[in-house]
């Protein structure tokens, strides 16, 4: 049944994305579908109604009676916002809890959910040394860092140190050569 079908039968339409009662696989994809009008006739077994706004009398069976939540909230916040808790109280003892059927020579049970994001000693202890381990971490970079600038100084300390005896020796070598040749020469 399609809303705004002004029809009581079916009725094919070109439908593309974004229209309801068809799921467009490709971008810009459109498909011929064939969809029902949203005319009530005789030809309907059930529909499925949302009651919107409440009448003068009461509805037997549908709106004289309140059905409680079958389940409560799971997540620790949501708890806490449903019984209005602060941060100090204990959202264990707010569980919301659904007692089971008691079968003979046993004791009563009960079920309830396990609470998510609760937070407890471990995950403090777990963030905890997620903290410490990430300032380790970064001091034991900074230290590499600070070694590595070292050694590299080092090094290029003595790479100009071997570039500059380099040099002395062949202007030594050099001096001594033409020394030698002037010698010769005179």
């Amino acid at each position: 049944m399609k809303q705004g079908v002004l029809t009581n039968g079916r009725v094919r339409l070109l439908l593309s994305k974004g229209h309801s009662c068809y799921r467009a696989r490709r971008d810009g994809e459109r498909k011929r579908k064939s969809v029902r009008g949203c005319i009530v006739d005789a030809n309907l077994s059930a529909l499925a109604l949302i009651i919107v706004k409440k009448g003068e009398q009461e509805i037997p069976g549908l709106t004289d009676t309140t059905v409680p939540r079958r389940l409560g909230p799971k997540r620790a916040s949501k708890i806490r916002k449903l019984f209005n808790l602060t941060k100090n109280d204990d959202v264990r003892k707010y569980v919301i809890r659904r007692k089971l059927p008691e079968k003979e020579g046993k004791k009563p049970r009960s079920k309830a959910p396990k609470i998510q994001r609760l937070i407890t000693p471990v995950v403090l202890q777990r963030k905890r040394r997620r903290l410490a381990m990430k300032i380790k971490r970064s001091v034991k970079r900074r230290e590499e860092e600070a070694q590595y600038h070292k050694m590299m100084t080092q090094y290029s300390k003595e790479k100009q140190a071997a570039k500059i005896a380099r040099r002395r020796s062949s202007a030594s070598r050099r001096e001594s050569e033409s020394a030698r040749y002037s010698k010769s020469s005179k």
